[in-house]
């Protein structure tokens, strides 16, 4: 343990790929996001839709855990889960969250805060019979962030479903749908020389959005 904690110590990565300065931003955070996301599209990063979705319930202990992205819009970033899972609970009980998107491939994160509500019932719908078939049951399957016996129980359970939906189509569980994080505040970072990293910051306020610099 003692030499992976001194090798860990000394690892280092030196951001130099590129800077971000308040001329080249957009106006609008949305805007932004959207070339930012592109630009990760077109440099192949792995999984660039992969975001830390961090929360907190009524006992205020965080809790962290990577989803998907799946829409982004003026209004704000969509993801789906079960509405029963930590997460969900950690929603019911406290609306406010932050999404944070690292792209290592071009030195960048994308931090966004703002409050969660779910999407309406037709957009979860909609996006439900898209999913492929082995994904919608296991939507059925899974009762998320509970504990279980044992991977074998969970298969069992999959059999289940499976023989319960045979010759049937499997519709969306109403414990399973979409929700939006409408932000109030986007953070843009952009990895640079000595740790002085460019962080321009979206913050909204009177119905529009202010951009500032912070400190690295």
């Amino acid at each position: 343990m003692e030499k992976l904690n001194a090798h860990i110590s000394k690892l280092r990565t030196e951001y130099s790929h590129a800077s971000l300065d308040e001329s080249m931003v957009e106006k609008d955070p949305v805007r932004q996001f959207e070339k930012w996301f592109r630009e990760a599209m077109d440099a192949n990063v792995t999984d660039p839709i992969a975001m830390t979705l961090a929360t907190a319930g009524k006992d205020m202990r965080p809790s962290a855990r990577v989803v998907l992205l799946r829409d982004f819009s003026a209004k704000g970033f969509s993801f789906f889960t079960n509405y029963k899972s930590a997460k969900g609970k950690d929603i019911d009980e406290n609306p406010f969250a932050c999404l944070n998107f690292f792209w290592p491939e071009l030195q960048r994160q994308v931090r966004i805060e703002g409050r969660i509500e779910k999407i309406n019932e037709k957009d979860s719908e909609e996006y439900f019979s898209t999913r492929p078939l082995e994904s919608r049951i296991g939507a059925w399957t899974s009762p998320q962030s509970e504990i279980i016996p044992d991977r074998k129980w969970l298969e069992e359970e999959l059999n289940k479903q499976k023989k319960n939906f045979e010759g049937k189509n499997v519709h969306r569980p109403e414990f399973w749908g979409g929700y939006v994080l409408m932000p109030d505040e986007i953070e843009f970072w952009q990895g640079r020389e000595s740790r002085l990293h460019d962080r321009i910051c979206y913050v909204h306020a009177n119905g529009g959005w202010k951009i500032m610099r912070k400190a690295p």
